[in-house]
């Protein structure tokens, strides 16, 4: 069986775990910590990150990696289009929430939520600019039409459920706003509707579970 080793306070394990229950994968779940390095963990995780899923032939670290490995061992229930490009589209569109705008919103997250002092005015200004420009290049991908890439549930949806609420709250925390929704991304409706799937609520209910304790 696999096992997704995490924590589901984590943005990026809970885009895995809801790519699994949404395709009826059976799996396990194994707490780990970014503070846990031993060599052990590291012969799994090079980097000592989280999550990464053993399976029988080995291990896959990185969400997106895993996901795509998903894909291609459990066909059923599709999160990608057949069509090449409309695949290359929603990969495109992962890629924007992951790997820019997320990213981009990580460096407000110790002062939004761990207690870090507030940032400099000059740190400030330089991330929220960097935002800005982040949030208008998602807003010129994303559909909302139902879904984040157009009609069809897909990984996209798996990053954007998890990552838009945290930039939004992390944004509001520092700058008194909601950077989205400042500038025109009524993202809300949206995590509303995906949260209304079984997969999804299993998800936040965990999420929320774990945050009780810790």
């Amino acid at each position: 069986m696999l096992t997704l080793h995490g924590f589901a306070i984590s943005n990026y394990y809970n885009k895995v775990k809801l790519a699994l229950l949404e395709k009826g994968i059976p799996f396990e779940e194994k707490h780990a910590g970014v503070k846990e390095k031993d060599e052990a963990l590291l012969r799994q995780s090079p980097l000592g990150k989280i999550p990464f899923l053993t399976t029988e032939q080995g291990c896959v670290c990185e969400s997106q990696p895993i996901l795509e490995y998903l894909e291609q061992a459990h066909p059923g229930t599709p999160l990608l289009p057949k069509d090449p490009f409309a695949a290359a589209k929603v990969r495109e569109l992962v890629t924007f929430l992951d790997w820019h705008l997320e990213m981009a919103a990580r460096q407000l997250y110790p002062a939004a939520f761990f207690g870090a002092p507030p940032l400099s005015e000059g740190n400030a200004a330089r991330i929220r600019r960097e935002l800005e420009q982040k949030i208008a290049g998602f807003q010129r991908l994303a559909k909302f039409s139902p879904y984040v890439a157009g009609d069809t549930f897909t990984m996209a949806d798996c990053s954007a459920f998890a990552d838009l609420p945290l930039v939004g709250m992390a944004t509001k925390a520092v700058y008194g706003e909601d950077l989205l929704l400042a500038a025109g991304v009524d993202y809300k409706p949206y995590v509303k509707f995906i949260g209304e799937r079984p997969a999804a609520q299993k998800v936040v209910a965990d999420r929320k579970a774990a945050q009780g304790q810790a």
